[in-house]
Order: structure tokens, then C-alpha cells, then sequence
């Protein structure tokens, strides 16, 4: 934020500058560990369940924060600090005062599942021709998102901001700081229902953003999705996906061995050839959200396609391993009904024996059980060989699955297991929500030294 200085911050958030001397000092990033400290960043003290912030003010001063944001001023701290009466609230107006000054394209990306794969897959498009800043790591939510604003320095030509939201009007706050020129809509899913209630509530929970963009901006949407489908707005409206009604269409898709997919895309008079360097049908999507951002903002077919291979699967979403006596598919980060069907689907697609390990999807609300029945049919239904279950509500995918299933009560249970149950050349999928760290059981199928 080195555009903005202090003083400029604490009249954006109504705060109090106490102690210093310099009032004009440009600030750097949002920062909220204070382990993480640069010369020049400004320190913000959440108050956690865990820990507060307050307690590392002078720590983080120390290491050089220009400022640290805080609601009071803890026994023998001295130094800059900027006192605000709430810390969450204080940062997100900085964060949305800054994003003011900025006159760059800002991609906002959401829905229910696929926000980080279809970040990193436009950003490796965009970064084709400009100097991109993009979300690192989760940090998609209302502290997360105004960091990341926080990064975006004079050198960057775009950013990409992945926008998660689990409850109504959050992804109003969210847009406030974001401003996003481009919204790109992945897919409306069952996800957070705990919260948004039903499929409905999700699609309109995530399309608030829309009503702070300007109105020459772009939204892109999953036109292969029966809520995004019938989106209006004000805004230009691209939709992409497999169907007649998208204006950027994906044609001839394919699932290669070896864990590539491919497919050839058309926009109107303009065709180009996309080769993605991982797996899955989510994939094609991804390559598509992609090239519509790419066609909106002006990139040529050969920086788009050169963007899509440049492609990197991030963490446990869907990276496809050899390890020498199965392939594995480490789908472990999350999950919901829609991603379970299409993991299973991109799976069964690849030759040979098919095992699912598969585990609770979280925050599915009353009709939880009932989803996870149904998902265990839908395993069977697509002719999975193998479905190796564990957690409470696991034990209703294995109910519905039939005698296929076997179920284990805890994740170490399922570990020891697997060993005896899998064979070589076994096509693994390894999935569920993040919290049920299933990625133990994946990192023992990667680790198994004979079958």
C-alpha cells in the first residue's frame, strides 16, 4: 500500500495515530503475524480464540512495522501505533480506501467449488502479458481479502482475488474492498448450507458481488450451471462451458493417462488449442475461466493457450501421482456433493480397478446424511470397484454405496486397512472436506512400498 501513508489510514478507518513522528510514512502490507514482519509493514492485532494480537505489537514493532492497528495500547509499547475501535472493521476500510486509488483490472473469483484452481488458472493466463498479484493460499475471506489488496504494489498490472464466503452478506463486505472489474462465478453448489440454507441462498449469496462493480465490467459465468445459467446483470455477461448457450465453448475434451486434459476452445471467429498439465474434468472448466478472462481483457490465443500449459495444481486438489503401484488421486483439500460426483466421474475415466477413500463433506446442513447416501449410490451407479469410507457421516456413503463399501470409524483405522485392500494398478481417489485430514490416508498410499 506504499501509495498510502498513515495518516491517510487512520482518516480512512476514523482512527488515532499515537506516536508518531511520522505521519506521512508510506505503509507496506496487512500483516497478522508478527513473525511475518517486514521493514515497513503495518501490523494489525486481531484478537483471536487463540491468541491476541496485542500481546506482539512491540515484537512486531521491532522487526520494523511502520504501524501497528490496534484497539488499545498494551503496558510498555512504545511506537507508532493507530487505535481503532474495531481492528476487522478498521482494515477492511484501509484495504477498501486503498483499492480507491488503484486503476488496475481486478479478477474476483467464486462459487462453490474450483475458487483456487480457477485463480491459479487465470493468473497463469494473465501473467502471459501483465506483472499479476494473486491470492496466496486461502486467504479469501474478510481478513484475507483485504491483505491480499494490500499487496498489490505500483509493479502490478492485475491482481486475482479468490472471494469465499459461508453466510449472507459477507460477499457484499468482500466486493466493497475488492472492487472487482471481472467477476468470474465457477459453480453453484452445495457448500456452507449450514448457513445458506439451500442452492438458491448460495447463488444469492455469491452474486452480491455484482452489485459493487462497475458497470462496465465483466462477468463471467459457468453457463453449463443451472443457477449461474440464468444470471442477468448489467454488467457485460460472458458465459463459458460444454453447452450451445456459451459464448466461450469447450469442444472434444479428453482425459489423458498420463494426467493431462485437453480440449480445443472457440470464442466467436477465434479458436485456440488448450492443454492443461493435470487431471480431471474440472480441468476443461478451469482452462475455460481462464480464456474467457484472457478474450475479455484482451490476450492473444497464443498467450492464452501458453497460459493454460503453464498451469500448476496446487496443493491436494486433484494432483494425479504415480506411485509406482497405483495412481493416485489426491483430492483431499475439500469437498461437496458436485466436486465428490465429478472426482468420481474423471476417475472412472482412467483404465483399470477404481478405489474411492472417501470422507465427510462438512457444513451440508439438516439434509447431510441424506447427500452422503446419495453420493455412495451415485460411486456405485459409476461402477467404482472399491469404496473405503471413514468418519460419522462417511458411514452413510458407505451405507449407500452397498457391499462395495467398507466403513472405518477414524482416519488411522482406514490407514492401517488400506494396505491389505489395494492392488497394483489400483486408480485411487482420495477425497473429502478439509477437516477430516484424509490427506493422512492419501500420504500412506503414496508411501506403500509393496502390494
Amino acid at each position: 500500500m506504499k501509495s498510502m501513508n498513515l495518516s491517510m489510514a487512520a482518516a480512512a478507518c476514523g482512527g488515532r495515530l499515537i506516536g508518531c513522528a511520522e505521519p506521512e510514512a508510506p505503509i507496506g502490507r496487512a500483516v497478522i503475524d508478527s513473525r511475518a514482519v517486514e521493514p515497513g509493514d503495518l501490523f494489525v492485532a486481531f484478537r483471536g480464540e487463540r491468541t491476541d494480537g496485542h500481546r506482539f505489537i512491540a515484537s512486531a514493532l521491532e522487526k520494523g512495522a511502520v504501524c501497528a492497528l490496534c484497539e488499545r495500547v498494551p503496558e510498555g509499547v512504545e511506537g507508532p501505533v493507530l487505535v481503532v475501535d474495531d481492528v476487522q472493521r478498521a482494515l477492511e476500510e484501509i484495504a477498501a480506501a486503498y483499492r480507491r486509488t488503484l486503476h488496475i483490472p481486478v479478477v474476483g473469483v467464486t462459487g462453490s467449488v474450483g475458487k483456487t484452481t480457477a485463480k491459479e488458472m487465470i493468473s497463469s493466463v494473465l501473467s502471459q502479458r501483465f506483472r499479476v498479484l494473486k491470492t496466496e493460499g486461502n486467504l479469501n475471506n474478510q481478513i484475507g481479502v483485504p491483505m491480499t489488496v494490500s499487496r498489490i504494489e505500483p509493479e502490478h498490472e492485475a491482481a486475482v482475488v479468490e472471494m469465499g464466503i459461508s453466510g449472507f452478506g459477507e460477499m457484499t463486505a468482500l466486493a466493497k474492498i475488492a472492487r472487482p472489474t471481472v467477476a468470474v462465478f465457477t459453480v453453484i453448489g452445495r457448500a456452507h448450507l449450514e448457513f445458506l440454507h439451500d442452492l438458491e441462498g448460495v447463488f444469492r449469496a455469491k452474486t452480491e458481488m455484482i452489485a459493487q462493480m462497475p458497470e462496465d465490467g465483466v462477468v463471467v459465468v459457468n453457463g453449463d450451471d443451472a443457477w449461474l445459467k440464468t444470471l442477468s446483470c448489467r454488467q457485460r455477461l460472458i458465459r463459458y462451458g460444454l453447452g450451445e448457450n456459451c459464448e466461450v465453448r469447450a469442444f472434444e475434451p479428453e482425459l489423458l493417462q498420463e494426467g493431462r486434459t485437453r480440449c480445443r476452445i472457440r470464442f466467436g471467429e477465434r479458436e485456440l488449442r488448450a492443454e492443461v498439465p493435470a487431471f480431471g474434468r474440472q480441468m476443461v472448466y478451469a482452462a475455460l475461466e481462464g480464456a474467457a478472462v484472457g478474450f475479455a481483457l484482451g490476450l492473444s490465443d497464443g498467450e492464452i493457450e501458453r497460459g493454460i500449459r503453464a498451469y500448476e495444481t496446487v496443493g491436494r486438489r486433484g494432483a494425479i501421482l504415480d506411485t509406482g503401484l497405483v495412481t493416485l488421486v489426491d483430492d483431499s483439500y475439500n469437498a461437496n456433493p458436485e466436486s465428490m460426483r465429478c472426482a468420481i466421474d474423471s476417475l472412472t475415466e482412467i483404465a483399470g480397478r477404481h478405489v474411492c477413500v472417501l470422507g465427510d463433506m462438512l457444513e451440508m446442513g439438516p439434509e447431510s446424511a441424506r447427500m452422503h447416501a446419495e453420493l455412495g449410490r451415485y460411486a456405485a451407479e459409476k461402477g467404482v470397484d472399491l469404496l473405503l469410507c471413514c468418519g460419522e457421516l462417511g458411514r452413510e456413503i458407505a451405507r449407500g454405496a452397498g457391499e462395495l463399501a467398507r466403513w472405518y470409524p477414524t482416519v488411522g483405522e482406514l490407514c492401517e486397512a488400506l494396505p491389505a485392500l489395494l492392488r497394483r494398478g489400483d486408480r485411487v481417489l482420495v477425497k473429502a472436506s478439509r477437516g477430516m485430514h484424509l490427506e493422512e490416508a492419501a500420504e500412506t498410499v503414496k508411501h506403500l512400498e509393496d502390494l
